[in-house]
């Protein structure tokens, strides 16, 4: 019997509501159609001084300080963020340059980003699979990348974006399996 596959997504929105978490929103719920999962969201925007202001990990607060093994220590990371100047955005970089070199080697990262418009689309391709390589994270082959025009304020209504997260989501569904069938790592 499959266990249950811890999901965090680490949302680099600075706003509460977001097309950012929409579209993740629509990934994290064909993921649990087709899987058992365990979902859990990092907001970045409401981490607080203790993480705006740190240099080091050494200097964040405990609730940040879980909130970064929370993601180190999930099956898989969804990582989301709206583009902002041709990347991702400031606060959703600085939570990963806290986290640990190699805190996500191996570990599933599914990648979505947001923008105004198309132009913004190879962010994941230029940004965002470059800092997960830094992690040697592995990156599923397809990212969800949707613009402004696609979203009724944060409802997706573009069924191509649907179509995408179908065909990109099934794609890495056989090594999520494999993943949920396997007994979870135990520290020793």
């Amino acid at each position: 019997m499959s266990r249950a596959l811890s999901v965090v997504v680490v949302n680099g929105s600075p706003n509460e509501r977001s097309k950012t978490m929409g579209l993740a929103g629509l990934v994290t719920s064909r993921l649990g159609e087709l899987l058992p999962i365990e979902l859990h969201q990092v907001d970045v925007h409401r981490l607080g001084p203790s993480f705006t202001g740190a240099i080091a990990r050494e200097d964040v607060s405990p609730e940040v300080e879980r909130r970064l093994r929370l993601v180190e220590e999930a099956d898989v990371l969804v990582a989301a963020t709206p583009v902002f100047r041709a990347s991702y955005s400031g606060m959703f970089k600085h939570f990963f340059d806290l986290v640990d070199q190699y805190g996500l080697a191996n570990k599933p990262v599914i990648l979505v980003a947001t923008g105004g418009s198309d132009r913004h689309a190879l962010v994941i391709e230029h940004a965002l699979r470059p800092l997960f390589g830094f992690f040697q994270a592995a990156t599923a082959p397809v990212g969800f990348y949707a613009n402004a025009g696609d979203f009724d304020g944060t409802l997706v209504l573009n069924g191509e974006v649907y179509s995408r997260v179908e065909v990109g989501v099934n794609d890495i569904m056989p090594r999520l399996r494999a993943l949920a069938d396997r007994e979870p790592a135990t520290a020793g």
